[in-house]
């Protein structure tokens, strides 16, 4: 659980101190994934960097209860004349990791970044997405109860950002998340709730679909009639296949229908899991061209 008392924050420039947040009270229960929602420059990334301790608070404090990542992808602690290699050793190190730990460690990253002999070479060297390769795996190398993500899964090409989105997935089945992406398409599929932030103030929401709501209608945004169609299409057809399966798995259970019965039933169990896939690729479809735009 973490914990979120009276926060107020505020950066002193020249343009002024407004705050960027103010009077923020919550509590983020664990095992919850939580998406980080609102306008460019609305604070999402300073209330993550604050949950995370990267950052104080002006006024107020959070409480954390729990073992919580530094922001996933964040390279900017790697030091740049050491190769990867070295970076990850360093790290895994002055975490307290075993010897036999440390190579884990070590061997995860480098298959987790894909960038081969380069792997050896000084970070110096390296293209910014690079880097957030090594820093991404290197966050997922160790075990943390909540993981921070600011974007983390817009990192590289189309095939690392499905590997990353893949890593969260499995992540999330042990841990939780609280994750920043201007992506709602990801949003939706990794989060369960979201927190909405808006004019310096945060609201909790139970649901990230709410949340999500909450921000279209604070903006005026409407989402295209077809993608809501198709929304509602896969929540449809995932209640129908959840049904077929119930009733598939009572069934086998039992032990009392027939074979030719047992086996219509596991039929009408995959052709909905058949249609559930139809509809949920469509979905991803409309909402990556949506997040696009």
């Amino acid at each position: 659980m973490i914990e979120i008392r009276n926060l107020y924050k505020r950066y002193h420039n020249h343009h002024g101190s407004d705050w960027v947040l103010k009077n923020i009270n919550l509590t983020i229960p664990p095992n919850v994934s939580v998406g980080l929602i609102g306008a460019n420059g609305a604070g999402k990334s300073t209330l993550l960097r604050l949950i995370a301790g990267m950052d104080k608070p002006e006024r107020g404090e959070v409480i954390r209860h729990t073992k919580v990542s530094w922001p996933v992808g964040l390279s900017g602690g790697m030091q740049k004349n050491m190769t990867a290699r070295q970076n990850v050793k360093f790290v895994a190190r002055v975490h307290g990791s075993s010897s036999e730990d440390v190579k884990r460690v070590i061997k995860y990253v480098e298959d987790f970044a894909e960038i081969g002999s380069a792997f050896d070479e000084p970070v110096r060297t390296f293209s910014s997405g690079m880097r957030s390769r090594i820093s991404f795996g290197l966050s997922l190398a160790f075990d943390f109860d909540v993981y921070i993500s600011d974007e983390a899964t817009a990192v590289g090409d189309k095939n690392f950002k499905a590997k990353a989105k893949a890593a969260f997935r499995e992540k999330t089945g042990k841990a939780s998340l609280i994750m920043v992406s201007h992506s709602e398409g990801i949003l939706r599929e990794l989060c369960q709730a979201g927190i909405f932030i808006n004019k310096g103030e945060a609201t909790w929401f139970d649901s990230i679909d709410d949340a999500i709501e909450a921000y279209h209608q604070a903006y005026g945004l409407v989402e295209s009639a077809q993608l809501k169609q198709t929304r509602k299409d896969v929540l449809d057809a995932r209640n129908s296949f959840k049904k077929a399966k119930a009733a598939y798995k009572e069934a086998s259970d039992s032990n009392r229908e027939p074979d030719k019965a047992l086996a219509e039933l596991k039929r009408d169990m995959n052709a909905k899991l058949k249609v559930l896939r139809k509809h949920k690729a469509a979905l991803k479809s409309l909402q990556e061209a949506n997040d696009d735009e």
